[in-house]
């Protein structure tokens, strides 16, 4: 690998990043050096860089580009492909929460859906359903919130991650509102 320091260390810190992600190290690799790269890359480019095989360059730009998180570019005078990351982190997080969400959150979504509409055969059957309808009803509710929150624009999403614990201060006052409402006097709480 024939990058300066700092790269490398980004290269290589990704690669190994990527097996604990479920991809494979060298699809981690690729993509780093494609993030931190200030121009597209070729697939030759890439090979020489990382010092991997032109076949394993190619797989890996093909499961990139199905995950969405490489954009195909051609140069002007070149016939070759050109690859790059996209410039935009929270577009990078979005794709990336969305194709998690794809093939993870709604496979397991669908089977306990369907799970819980089977007749239970017993008792540990009637029990499993309870929990299951627990993870069903949490995932629904965070696959609803993910919704509301995809299609925010990234100043109001900014906004919303540096509340931080100021959410918490937020929802507590919602809650003395609705009390003094639902009661009709003052709690003596500010």
């Amino acid at each position: 690998m024939n990058l300066p320091a700092i790269a490398q260390s980004f290269v290589l810190h990704f690669g190994e990043m990527g097996s604990r992600w479920g991809i494979n190290r060298t699809v981690g690799q690729i993509y780093a050096l494609l993030y931190i790269s200030p121009s597209p890359l070729c697939a030759d480019e890439i090979v020489e860089a990382l010092g991997i095989s032109r076949s394993n360059a190619s797989i890996s730009l093909r499961e990139l580009q199905a995950w969405n998180l490489v954009v195909l570019k051609h140069l002007p005078d070149d016939r070759r492909d050109f690859f790059a990351a996209p410039e935009d982190v929270w577009q990078i997080l979005r794709v990336l929460v969305e194709e998690r969400k794809k093939r993870e959150v709604d496979p397991t979504l669908t089977v306990l859906r369907e799970l819980l509409l089977r007749e239970p055969e017993g008792d540990q059957d009637r029990h499993a359903q309870r929990r299951l309808a627990e993870m069903a009803k949490l995932i629904e509710q965070l696959t609803t919130w993910y919704d509301d929150v995809k299609g925010m624009e990234t100043d109001r999403l900014i906004g919303l991650l540096s509340l931080g614990a100021k959410v918490t201060r937020l929802l507590e006052a919602t809650d003395r509102v609705v009390s003094l409402g639902r009661t009709g006097r003052r709690t003596g709480k500010a």
